[in-house]
């Protein structure tokens, strides 16, 4: 009898340590998903937002000297610290091509908004050339910041090509309202770009492709479609979008396709070959108003991008709080031919403010 119960006693105190056991294991299974659950519920909680009905999409009415007209944006994500706005290129691209976003910035817990400027995608297009100046986008951002009520405490820009202008000119205006600055893939002179392009980027250029390209240029006729034609094909796969056109991503493919030519030819000029003619830009050079952003700015360059990738760095150490990440495999468009560098570079950035 006494070893029976021995047994029994034994294998009772074997079925308790296995549930204790198995209770522990489920215990933590319910910890860890507690820990992960709320940040995931968080971030796409829209329940707060006035735009939930929509799907994260705002319509926000712009008051101009011609009239008051209406521009998309749509908001991803939860994060009452990070609020990133992004300007997108051209002038006259659209915020499609910022689409690659969507595979980062989410696991980087950023809330981050598109934004087609007037004139662009979704966006109004009064198609007054009026407004097709650096000061009317600057107010719209201005706008466009209050009607999503972004703050000091959360707002950063990130402005690409062209929106690194409108960035960096925002800034000089309106820094007190933002927490930081992203300037990628721009340099702080228009000037300097053609230089570089002119004189470092087209000697690259096979002598007799360059040679057609100069010869048109001599006679002015940058809207020729054979000179264009050279550019796309020559320049554009080394500088622009490192990969074959036929194989570039749908996103980029979109921005291209929809891009308002009549604005992007009349502030630009007809291509990404520098900028030519009479072209709103042209003579746009802020290096020595940089040292004006107080607040932290990051500048982001490419070894073969459009722009001098030395001048973004020195850009980084004319700001007074800079830094700089480089994107060795990149070009222009080095969100995608650098993909991993660039965005990975970009929330390390914005977990560090």
């Amino acid at each position: 009898m006494k070893f029976t119960f021995f047994i029994i006693n034994l294998i009772l105190n074997k079925m308790k340590f296995k549930l204790t056991l198995l209770s522990a294991i489920l215990i933590c299974m319910s910890c860890n998903n507690k820990e992960v659950a709320p940040q995931e519920t968080a971030y796409y909680d829209y329940s707060k937002s006035d735009s939930k009905f929509t799907g994260g999409t705002k319509i926000i009415s712009i008051e101009t000297a011609l009239g008051t007209f209406n521009v998309w944006t749509k908001r991803v994500g939860n994060n009452p610290t990070t609020k990133v706005l992004l300007l997108h290129g051209g002038p006259g691209a659209t915020s499609e091509y910022f689409e690659a976003a969507d595979s980062y910035f989410p696991q980087g817990n950023v809330e981050y908004y598109y934004y087609d400027q007037m004139g662009s995608g979704k966006s109004d297009n009064p198609n007054d050339e009026r407004l097709w100046n650096i000061d009317s986008f600057v107010e719209e951002v201005e706008q466009v910041r209050k009607a999503l009520q972004l703050d000091a405490s959360n707002f950063v820009i990130l402005g690409h090509s062209w929106g690194g202008i409108l960035g960096i000119e925002y800034a000089l205006k309106y820094q007190h309202n933002m927490k930081a600055l992203i300037v990628s893939n721009m340099m702080g002179s228009i000037p300097d770009y053609v230089t570089y392009a002119k004189e470092v980027l087209g000697p690259q250029l096979p002598p007799e492709v360059l040679a057609e390209i100069e010869n048109f240029e001599a006679n002015e006729d940058y809207t020729n479609p054979e000179y264009l034609g050279l550019i796309e094909e020559h320049y554009y796969p080394e500088h622009v979008l490192r990969m074959n056109p036929s194989e570039w991503p749908n996103p980029v493919l979109r921005a291209f396709a929809n891009m308002n030519y009549p604005l992007y030819l009349k502030m630009q000029g007809p291509s990404e070959f520098g900028v030519v003619g009479d072209a709103v830009l042209k003579e746009w050079d802020r290096t020595s108003d940089l040292n004006k952003i107080t607040i932290p700015t990051l500048t982001i360059g490419a070894e073969y991008d459009t722009m001098d990738p030395k001048a973004m760095k020195e850009m980084s150490e004319m700001v007074q709080n800079g830094s700089y990440l480089h994107c060795p495999k990149g070009s222009h468009m080095a969100l995608y031919d650098d993909q991993e560098t660039y965005f990975n570079g970009v929330i390390k950035f914005l977990k560090s403010l």
